[in-house]
């Protein structure tokens, strides 16, 4: 959420760095701005009726102590009037705080002045590119096919038991899914980052902080009888962790991870988008999020890129980095780097990581402060995927595929307790 303050003193840059994210609907910053004015002069007026009533108010007891009743009589009266006009502006008040609460929901945070604006993930820009193209046999398979010849993972099993999107791991993929996550915590936590097991659903206020709700809300399954969606990704409950926290500057950075199934509604796909484990609506992912001093966010906004960037070099596989322009970027996030593997069966990249920055605009809705001097900020959040293992799983299979099986890179042999599947 952005600040009221912000649009008051900079309304046409705001504006601006809005347009980048194609955001036309500038007129609501109008409408806020001339409710926040007409709120101020009512809390003038509300102000300026309580100083009277209370003064009044003291002045009764000196007029009763000193036997003027009838004068008492008459400022109890006034007193009285007054508390009606209070009364009244306090509801207008609430009234008109909900109105610029509701249109200030519906601004979507500014992106990083070095984002290009673009017309649509075309226009993204490719940062770098790493790691070992892979060489494969003739005829080579895409995970679906290869997860059925090996006996590995079940789509049909998935869609009876649940629905389609919901597959079933079997023998050594559930011990290569195991395995990842495993790598994937003890990479995370030896860079300093603190493990957490959070919970798989949260409330409405919970989704509402981190930018879900309402942006997001038609691809988040929701249990209506207890009013508790099922999360989206571990940064939701993560964040949320030091929600309404104030801080000390000594507790800066606070790195934490975390493994969580993810559910996605994911209305809307088809195609060979959807194709095998290319989009899935259950899904295992670990997570990084960061709150930081907001003069240091950037850097660690980079800090998360190498850090994505170290554990994809280490599973071997062809990877890019892209910047997202403001036509792709995310409601909630300023600047956002796409990690994307190469599936050499397939020949197409997919999306494994998303690190992004979001500035001010979660912990302005979970107001995370922390203390500066007599005053108190608020902090940064960062978060990435570290990583979402349906994509990593295919790139793995597709990609290491040879005659006579599938050979797992070296750093997941500890992990697995074998080198080949086949």
């Amino acid at each position: 959420m952005l600040a009221i303050q912000l649009l008051r003193e900079k309304k046409d840059w705001v504006i601006a760095r809005l347009s980048v994210k194609h955001f036309t609907q500038t007129h609501l910053i109008d409408e806020i701005l001339q409710l926040d004015e007409q709120r101020r002069q009512w809390i003038t007026e509300h102000d300026q009726l309580q100083n009277l009533r209370n003064t009044a108010s003291r002045e009764i007891g000196q007029l009763m102590k000193a036997g003027n009743h009838a004068e008492a009589a008459q400022k109890k009266q006034q007193v009285a009037e007054w508390n009606e006009k209070i009364n009244a502006l306090k509801n207008q008040l609430d009234e008109i705080e909900q109105k610029i609460q509701q249109l200030l929901l519906q601004l979507p945070n500014l992106p990083h002045e070095s984002v290009p604006a673009g017309e649509s993930a075309a226009d993204n820009v490719i940062i770098r590119q790493g790691g070992s193209w892979p060489t494969l046999p003739e005829n080579a398979l895409p995970h679906w096919e290869l997860a059925s010849r090996y006996d590995l993972i079940h789509f049909d099993t998935g869609t009876r038991l649940t629905g389609s999107g919901f597959p079933v791991f079997k023998g050594a993929a559930a011990r290569l899914e195991r395995a990842l996550i495993q790598y994937f915590l003890d990479y995370n936590t030896r860079a300093g980052y603190v493990e957490y097991l959070p919970p798989l659903l949260v409330n409405a206020q919970t989704a509402f902080g981190t930018g879900q709700l309402p942006d997001k809300e038609g691809q988040m399954y929701f249990i209506p009888e207890d009013q508790f969606y099922l999360i989206p990704t571990a940064e939701v409950p993560l964040t949320n962790i030091y929600r309404d926290s104030i801080l000390q500057p000594e507790q800066l950075p606070i790195k934490m991870t975390a493994y969580t199934p993810c559910f996605r509604r994911e209305a809307g796909s088809y195609g060979k988008d959807v194709r095998g484990l290319n989009r899935v609506h259950q899904f295992d992912k670990v997570e990084i999020v960061q709150l930081v001093h907001p003069d240091q966010s950037y850097q660690s906004l980079d800090e998360m890129v190498a850090h994505v960037e170290g554990l994809i070099q280490s599973l071997e596989l062809p990877y890019r980095i892209v910047k997202l322009c403001g036509a792709d970027m995310s409601f909630t996030s300023a600047l956002t780097y796409d990690f994307e593997v190469y599936s050499a069966a397939q020949q197409r990249w997919l999306e494994v990581s998303s690190v992004s920055n979001f500035e001010t605009f979660q912990t302005l809705r979970m107001k995370i402060r922390f203390r500066d001097g007599k005053q108190t900020r608020l902090v940064h959040s960062l978060n990435g995927s570290s990583l979402a293992l349906p994509r990593i799983l295919a790139a793995l299979l597709e990609n290491n595929q040879q005659a006579d099986g599938i050979h797992l890179p070296a750093i997941l042999h500890p992990y697995t307790g074998f080198t080949r599947i086949g």
